[in-house]
Parts: C-alpha cells; sequence; structure tokens
C-alpha cells in the first residue's frame, strides 16, 4: 500500500463530511416540524439553509482538490443522527422536547465543528489558502450555530413544567 499523505487524509474526511451534510440536510426538515418553540424551528431553519451553502462549498472544495465531489459513508453521523431520532421519540411532544430537539442537534454541530476544524487546518498546513478559508466560513457557521442552540436552551428550553419557576442552571456550552 503506497504511503498515505495529509493531502489524502483530507481529501477522505471531505468526503465524510459531505456525506455527513447530506444526510443533515435530509433530516432537518423532520427535525423542525418536531420543535415546538418558534425560536427553535427559525434557528433550525437559518441552519438548514446553510446546510445547503456548506454542501456547495464542499463542492467547491473538492473542485479545489481537482476531484469530483463524492461521499464515503459516515458511520458516525448516522449514529448521531439515529439517537437524535430516538431523542425525538420519546421525548418529543412533551414539555422537554424541545430541549432534547436542542440537545441532539448540539451532537451534531460538535461533530461538525470537530470536522471542519481539522480540514481547516490541514489546508492551511498543505499550503491550500482557498480551500482552508472555505472550512473557515463553515467552521464559524457552525460554532454560531452551536452557540446559539445553547442561548436558546439557557433561555427557555432547558426546564419542564416543574422547573419553569426554578432558578436557570448552566447546562452546555463552551463559555
Amino acid at each position: 500500500m503506497a504511503e498515505q499523505t495529509l493531502k489524502d487524509l483530507l481529501h477522505h474526511a471531505m468526503k465524510d463530511i459531505y456525506f455527513a451534510e447530506k444526510a443533515i440536510l435530509t433530516a432537518l426538515p423532520k427535525i423542525i416540524k418536531a420543535a415546538h418553540s418558534g425560536d427553535l424551528k427559525e434557528a433550525l431553519e437559518k441552519h438548514r439553509q446553510e446546510t445547503e451553502n456548506h454542501v456547495k462549498r464542499l463542492e467547491q472544495g473538492f473542485g479545489e482538490l481537482g476531484e469530483k465531489p463524492e461521499t464515503t459513508p459516515c458511520e458516525a453521523i448516522k449514529g448521531i443522527l439515529k439517537e437524535g431520532d430516538e431523542i425525538i421519540e420519546k421525548f418529543g411532544g412533551s414539555s422537554v422536547g424541545d430541549a432534547g430537539i436542542a440537545f441532539a442537534c448540539q451532537a451534531v454541530e460538535h461533530y461538525e465543528i470537530n470536522r471542519y476544524g481539522s480540514m481547516h487546518v490541514w489546508a492551511k498546513e498543505l499550503g491550500m489558502d482557498e480551500l482552508a478559508d472555505l472550512f473557515h466560513a463553515t467552521l464559524e457557521e457552525e460554532y454560531a450555530a452551536d452557540d446559539g442552540l445553547t442561548a436558546l436552551a439557557e433561555a427557555a428550553l432547558n426546564m419542564d413544567d416543574e422547573a419553569a419557576a426554578a432558578p436557570k442552571k448552566r447546562v452546555a456550552g463552551r463559555k
């Protein structure tokens, strides 16, 4: 087997996240429909539109590598999305359902942050500045989506009927 390079790893990671982004696009309408909070629905719809742009950026990135866009099955995102379905099935329609949706969506965001962060660094290391810029733009949107979900959860979603009157406690975030 020929020695693999950082560029080979980057290409593999791009195929992985390309699969993931497409899977996320497929899952988001169901997640949006399951949400009850108007603010949560709005945040998820905004991120659905951003995800469409993430797919386009990845397609542009494949071109930067001189490759055709292609996917490789990503078991990690399949599992994260399956877990999200289970959360919606178990808690959807309850007073904590939207907190569960935010919880599940943040797992997706953290996965994407990991992938885009690594790919950004690798592209910079390889001197592929335009590709690094594409990944950085998406990375910033993923951080913003994660921060937005945290803010929503802290403001309104992380409570049930009993806890609604109690003081709020921080449960998620990176601050």
